[in-house]
């Protein structure tokens, strides 16, 4: 078994060094469009981090024991740890996260692990800290075919490393855009702010990791507007700090709905695997009727 480093350990006080020098850099040029760090936000963030590391541990475990299940007793093909077995990856790896991230936009169920990421009603580095408690233990199920492929569990979980330490620096105001090159290729940090923004326009677009052409392929691409400033948050924030909190509340409001009152059970069902903000009596608007209407006003 090959022994890849858990390079997510090792960029730690990298992490810590980038968020010193963006708070320097942002405080000292006294930039207009930068929002900054708030205190509670930023060490909520750091908190949800570090708590997502230590259970890392755990889900790791569980999520290397099922890859080696699959590559160990029903894998396809022998694909060798060579150069280009990596190329095949990275593009193999990067279309897996777009679709369990778009998921976790268009499906509660996922919504409630990932809703930790976007909490924050501010954008610097500390938000990419800002990871889910939970998601480690269940959505690892959209890489289930990388294994099946024949690629090696340990390639799958650096890649994987890979791919969340790229879009770290992309969580930052003080960068406005990179060369037009690279913004048609790879994801940036004026294609992530839109990600993270809750205007209408900006919803459940930009769920690139790396390669941004995935979304330009499957149409969920949205440029940022200079017309249209991004409004970190969500549509409906939490309003607190506690990262207990954070990293349950949508998983409560989610099963309330979900059993409370008087429903069918396909209704109760649906609550887990419609959009965010779905109602069973048709009372709710998700992100497409947001987005709708934003667009109707505009006409």
């Amino acid at each position: 078994m090959p022994n890849f480093p858990n390079i997510i350990l090792y960029a730690i006080p990298f992490f810590i060094l980038a968020m010193a020098l963006e708070l320097y850099v942002t405080t000292r040029a006294q930039l207009k469009h930068v929002k900054g760090y708030e205190v509670k936000d930023a060490f909520a963030s750091i908190a949800m981090g570090l708590g997502n590391v230590f259970l890392g541990f755990a889900s790791k475990a569980i999520v290397l024991l099922v890859f080696f299940w699959i590559y160990d007793n029903y894998r396809l093909f022998e694909i060798p740890i060579v150069w280009w077995s990596f190329v095949l990856l990275f593009f193999a790896d990067d279309f897996s996260y777009y679709w369990f991230h778009r998921i976790s936009h268009e499906c509660r169920l996922f919504w409630a692990s990932h809703v930790v990421h976007h909490s924050s009603q501010h954008y610097n580095l500390s938000t990419a800290l800002r990871q889910t408690w939970s998601g480690g233990f269940y959505t690892f199920i959209f890489w289930l075919w990388l294994p099946l492929l024949g690629f090696h569990p340990a390639m799958i979980m650096l890649q994987m490393s890979i791919s969340l330490l790229y879009q770290f620096w992309i969580h930052t105001e003080a960068i406005d855009k990179m060369p037009r090159w690279f913004e048609a290729i790879f994801n940036t940090p004026s294609h992530h702010r839109v990600h993270h923004g809750s205007n209408p326009i900006y919803l459940d677009r930009n769920h690139a990791g790396i390669l941004i052409i995935w979304d330009r392929l499957f149409g969920t691409f949205q440029p940022e507007l200079k017309e249209e400033k991004v409004t970190y948050g969500l549509v409906k924030n939490i309003k607190t700090f506690n990262p207990i909190k954070i990293a349950f509340i949508e998983w409560i409001y989610m099963f309330r709905d979900a059993l409370s009152g008087r429903k069918t059970l396909k209704d109760r069902f649906l609550y887990l695997i419609k959009p965010p903000g779905w109602k069973h009596d048709g009372t709710g608007k998700i992100s497409d009727d947001l987005r709708q209407e934003w667009l109707n006003s505009k006409n």
